[in-house]
Order: structure tokens, then sequence, then C-alpha cells
């Protein structure tokens, strides 16, 4: 991850003023380092991913940034299993770094997730441009635009 997009994560989650958000994709932890200095003090970053060994690293990443142990909660398994086991209107924030076949079903749960006034981000998106290009695409690509 870039440091402007590190840099953006913690400016959105600042800028809702995020107590709880919900990531999915935990990856090494790198983002959720992002997003919990964006956090406010006391908020709590749940995050979801289907490898427990990357959780561990995270966990270790997140202890060795400052961030007390309560201030994550990592959830193994698919996150299409585990997001609708999340509380309805409970998070300010959701970022998904997950399966891009998987993204509208991801921002389907998201917006079931938010509370009003909530905001909802994908990382890679604009698939270094290929989203916007109006050649022929693999199916991910398809699926973002």
């Amino acid at each position: 991850m870039s440091s402007g997009t590190g840099a953006a994560l913690r400016l959105l989650a600042a800028t809702v003023d995020a107590k709880a958000v919900a990531e999915i994709g935990t990856g090494t932890g790198v983002s959720g380092i992002h997003l919990l200095h964006g956090m406010r003090p006391d908020g709590v970053l749940t995050t979801v991913d289907s490898e427990p060994e990357r959780q561990q690293f995270a966990r270790e990443a997140f202890r060795a940034a400052g961030f007390a142990g309560n201030r994550a909660r990592f959830i193994p398994g698919r996150a299409l299993e585990v997001l609708p086991r999340l509380a309805d209107g409970g998070y300010d924030l959701v970022f998904c770094d997950g399966d891009r076949l998987e993204c509208l079903d991801y921002l389907a749960e998201s917006l079931r997730l938010l509370r009003p006034g909530g905001l909802v981000c994908f990382e890679g998106v604009f698939a270094d441009g290929r989203t916007v290009d109006s050649a022929a695409q693999p199916a991910e690509v398809q699926r973002l635009r």
C-alpha cells in the first residue's frame, strides 16, 4: 500500500469520526494500521480474513504500531459468511479489500452494516486505470466497472 493510499484511509476514518470500522481482507495489517490511526482513540476495527495466519501477522503489526489489543477484533472466515453476522447499522466505515469478483456482494453487505452517514470504500476500484479503459477487460475488471 502506498503512503498516499494509507493517508487517504486515515483521512476517511477521521472524516466520519469512526468509532467502528469493518475491514474485509486483513492482509498483513497495513491498511488496518492506517484505519486505526484515523479512528477515534476508543475506536475498534473489526477485520475479516479467510487466512488466520494473516490475522496473526496483523495482530503483531498492530501491537508493534502501539495499538492496544482491544482496538481490533479479528474474525477468521470468508467475508460473505462472516458479514451477515455483523450488526446492521453498527459501523461508521467499511473498507473492502477482498476478492474483486465478490465486490457487488460486499457492497450490499456494507450498505446494511453502515450507520446513516457512514462510508464504504474499496481498494483498487480503478484497477490501474482498466475500469475506465474501453478495451476488452477480464471478468474481474468488468465486475468493478
